[in-house]
């Protein structure tokens, strides 16, 4: 952290210090670091990188002591080791400390309605001003409601209770994305490997795969199911590569599709020659895997952001309701799908 001078003393850097290397006023440093949303863009990323520059950090403990407020939210995720989950959580932390907001986390193992629930009442019992549900919540129960009630709560991935704002990504555009590049590449069908079945995420990609066959009158081959990790990709993959008619497959994750193309590589099909492979999230391996992995990115910075934001102006006006923020995908094409092979002569 930088400091600096106070006569024979060092201090740590204040708030006049950040106005000063942002090259505006202190009330502006305040205004941001409080989440005011009457902020230019512009200027909170510069009051943000003067915070960084500084390792300037406010007293959290000083200023609850004066205005009774804890600075902090609560973030309830699902422990695991998917990228996605990370970088949403990256991306919320990211915003909040660029608010003047502290992150508490609370981590589940379970989707049971009893496990929310006692991840949220942990944070409530901190103090946090509001709570980002970031998992997703298919079921909800009545103790789940009254806790988002009362306590302001923003839900990601699509989650659902009847107090809460919702930020989600359009998984069913995602997968229309994905199976729509792959039949305008000359495949006559698209087969699926699915997330598991209680993911709202897996259930809207397979929503979206499904109707994107049926409006373009392709057949709909069976979806197989994994668990979003690369050893469940790899075991269908052996199933589907000793299918003779497949030539394209939708993954439901980058990870799964990992798994998929390696297990296509050790039944000697080539990818993208003989099977064309998409994946959904665009981690950062998908551009170094062999061959690159086609991908729909899903913006998970962006969605972190976003939640924070609305969070903030849910805590700043609990009666306000906020309308559903949708985040768009975007199909990235790579070196992993091609024009469907020519049928071999017999």
């Amino acid at each position: 952290m930088a400091k600096r001078s106070v006569g024979d003393q060092e201090r740590p850097p204040g708030m006049t210090d950040v106005a000063r290397v942002a090259g505006v006023s202190a009330q502006t440093v305040s205004r941001v670091l409080s989440g005011h949303p009457n902020v230019q863009e512009r200027t909170r990323a510069k009051v943000v990188a003067a915070v960084e520059q500084l390792g300037y950090r406010r007293n959290n403990a000083a200023r609850m002591l004066s205005s009774g407020r804890s600075r902090t939210i609560g973030v309830v995720t699902l422990q695991t080791t998917f990228y996605s989950r990370a970088a949403v959580t990256s991306g919320i932390e990211y915003a909040a400390r660029a608010a003047g907001y502290a992150v508490s986390t609370a981590t589940t193992t379970s989707l049971d309605t009893s496990a929310i629930e006692r991840a949220l009442v942990r944070l409530a019992d901190q103090g946090v001003e509001g709570v980002i549900l970031s998992v997703p919540l298919i079921h909800t129960s009545e103790r789940i409601e009254q806790l988002t009630r009362s306590t302001p709560t923003i839900t990601i991935d699509g989650s659902r209770t009847d107090a809460t704002g919702v930020v989600a990504v359009d998984q069913d555009l995602a997968a229309r994305l994905a199976t729509r590049h792959l039949l305008e590449l000359g495949h006559d069908t698209v087969w699926h490997v699915a997330g598991p079945a209680h993911w709202l995420e897996a259930v809207g990609r397979r929503a979206g795969w499904r109707a994107t066959l049926e409006a373009a009158g392709r057949p709909v081959p069976p979806p197989l199911e994994g668990d979003w990790s690369p050893a469940s990709g790899h075991r269908i993959g052996l199933v589907l590569g000793r299918v003779p008619d497949v030539t394209a497959v939708f993954v439901a994750s980058d990870e799964m599709a990992f798994g998929v193309i390696r297990a296509l590589h050790e039944l000697g099909r080539r990818v993208p020659e003989d099977i064309s492979v998409v994946g959904v999230d665009d981690i950062e391996l998908a551009a170094y895997c062999t061959p690159p992995l086609t991908t729909v990115a899903q913006p998970f910075a962006q969605m972190g952001a976003l939640a924070v934001a609305q969070l903030l102006r849910h805590v700043a006006d609990p009666a306000a309701v906020s309308a559903p923020a949708s985040v768009e995908p975007e199909l990235v094409v790579r070196a992993s799908t091609a024009p469907a092979p020519k049928p071999k002569q017999k």
